[in-house]
């Protein structure tokens, strides 16, 4: 942050010299993470675009819905789970769920657990009304924020994205975020995400995997960076994302299976419906609440039949459609409410919910992609979300990525939590005395007064690359752009943040059992 983003013009005397050093010096001792003015797991939920009575429309219908038209193409332990637990299996093939049994799915479903880091420090806690924003995928290209070319993406590309969130405040955990394109074998791309992902940052990691097996192999490789399958399951720092259904309402058979086996394995799951409105669900956005609301309840049932309480996250990720063109709207308006909405739903039932905000159909991080994402951000933290996917560098309705985009969007997410934080009202804040001693005594102003000083840092949020400086400044300065600090900045962290969180026999002992491609040249400063 620069000098001239924090202050406000005076004149320059000894005495405001002083009082200008000791700011700065306030201002470089970082404040404990309980009096930052924003901070991981702030609570929200001041914003409701459904009243209660909609919440309980919508909930009665999903009920409805997998009472009488159920679930297609289930596999066969999955059937065997579901049906023992009490679903029932139609002639036609399809799994109905009857209302008792969801509602008693409800009653022993996970709760409170911790979505656990590598380091401590960055454990989450996302139950009630507790907000986290973290990335998403999976975007197949990378965007080159000077020409605008989309190139396809790569491991490589994986591990820069995870150890540049690895850095920022306002990016509480990564979930993969692109294809590792350059591997066409299957195994070795699912493998790769993994390792990649959780030597790149230690917050919390998301991954997915497409065939049991492959999630086997990934196992291991975290055993061996846990210390050991107890310690793994103690405190498991990666979850699965999971697109169990393929909407409207058929099972994912290769998913479930790995469904299946996250949860014997310890891994908590994301259980991710993504629906889009006007396409693979109702137009009407209400209907496709309710549906992608039965899929998650469905869900929801599968977990718990294999082994009640497994930690799984609600992920109601209700998509929009351009319905002009059938083409995904990840920026509209109609994706926050819809985000919104389902933060609600997940605070209903008293599940960990997670879904998406971020996602804009700008192809460049420009002024749509800022609109986009801030109002997305603003509606979706203050609604209450515990977990919000795909919040930064996403570009594209999530078709590309941009590495200069984190920078951006951890200021807009940085924004959006002050607005979730709110304003406090304490007899101090309320500033009676503050007022009576400066007007009374005082110079005529708040500039230097104790309390100015004491929540310039805890009060406020300022931005890392937004310019806050005045026309004058900025043309000496060159007439940066936010787009040119955000590659100057990028450039920085990945030139000397390397992350070494797991040691280099781990790692060998890694490379000699399992395919990794991620070079080693890649992961040290050239």
């Amino acid at each position: 942050m620069s000098d001239v983003q924090a202050e406000a013009p005076r004149p320059e005397t000894g005495a405001r010299r002083g009082g200008r050093e000791a700011r700065r010096a306030l201002r470089a001792a970082p404040l404990p993470q309980n009096e930052r003015p924003v901070r991981a797991g702030m609570e929200g939920g001041r914003y409701k675009p459904l009243s209660d009575g909609d919440v309980l429309k919508i909930h009665n219908t999903a009920l409805d819905i997998l009472e009488q038209i159920g679930l297609a193409d289930a596999i066969p332990t999955g059937i065997e789970y579901m049906t023992k637990a009490g679903a029932k299996l139609t002639d036609k093939g399809r799994l109905i769920f009857p209302r008792s049994l969801v509602e008693d799915t409800l009653a022993k479903a996970g709760r409170n657990f911790v979505l656990h880091g590598q380091d401590p420090r960055h454990d989450m806690e996302p139950w009630g009304k507790r907000v986290y924003y973290g990335t998403a995928g999976a975007a197949v290209h990378m965007v080159d924020p000077l020409t605008g070319e989309y190139r396809e993406s790569t491991t490589k590309d994986l591990y820069d994205i995870a150890r540049m969130v690895d850095t920022l405040d306002n990016i509480h955990f990564f979930q993969r975020s692109v294809v590792c394109r350059e591997l066409p074998d299957p195994l070795e791309m699912d493998f790769n995400t993994c390792y990649a992902s959780v030597m790149g940052t230690t917050k919390h990691v998301g991954s997915s995997w497409v065939h049991q097996d492959h999630l086997k192999k990934s196992l291991e490789m975290l055993h061996m960076i846990a210390g050991g399958e107890d310690k793994w399951r103690a405190r498991p720092f990666v979850s699965q994302s999971n697109c169990f259904v393929v909407p409207p309402l058929k099972f994912a058979q290769d998913a479930c299976g790995c469904l299946e086996m996250a949860v014997h394995g310890g891994m908590p799951v994301l259980l991710l419906s993504a629906g889009q409105a006007g396409a693979t669900a109702p137009a009407a956005l209400a209907g496709a609440i309710a549906q992608e609301v039965a899929e998650c309840l469905a869900g929801l049932v599968y977990v718990n039949s294999i082994k009640p309480g497994h930690p799984a996250i609600f992920g109601t990720w209700c998509f929009v459609s351009d319905l002009r063109t059938g083409a995904m709207s990840g920026g509209s308006p109609e994706q926050a409410l819809l985000s919104a909405a389902s933060a609600q739903l997940a605070q209903f039932y008293d599940l960990t919910g997670g879904t998406a905000s971020g996602m804009t159909d700008a192809k460049m991080p420009d002024a749509q992609s800022g609109y986009e994402k801030a109002y997305n951000h603003a509606l979706v933290g203050n609604a209450g979300a515990n977990l919000i996917y795909e919040s930064a560098g996403m570009q594209a309705s999530l078709l590309g990525f941009s590495l200069e985009s984190l920078l951006i969007d951890n200021d807009i997410i940085g924004a959006a939590q002050r607005t979730i934080k709110a304003i406090e009202v304490t007899e101090d804040s309320l500033s009676l005395e503050t007022i009576r001693d400066t007007c009374l005594n005082g110079p005529g102003h708040f500039l230097g007064s104790e309390q100015t000083l004491n929540r310039m840092q805890s009060e406020y949020v300022y931005p890392l690359i937004g310019d806050r400086s005045n026309p004058k400044d900025w043309v000496e300065q060159g007439r940066p752009t936010i787009l040119d600090r955000a590659i100057k900045g990028t450039k920085s962290i990945l030139a000397k943040h390397y992350p070494r969180h797991v040691s280099d026999e781990i790692d060998d002992a890694i490379r000699a059992k399992l395919p990794v491609r991620l070079a080693k040249e890649a992961m040290r400063p050239a």
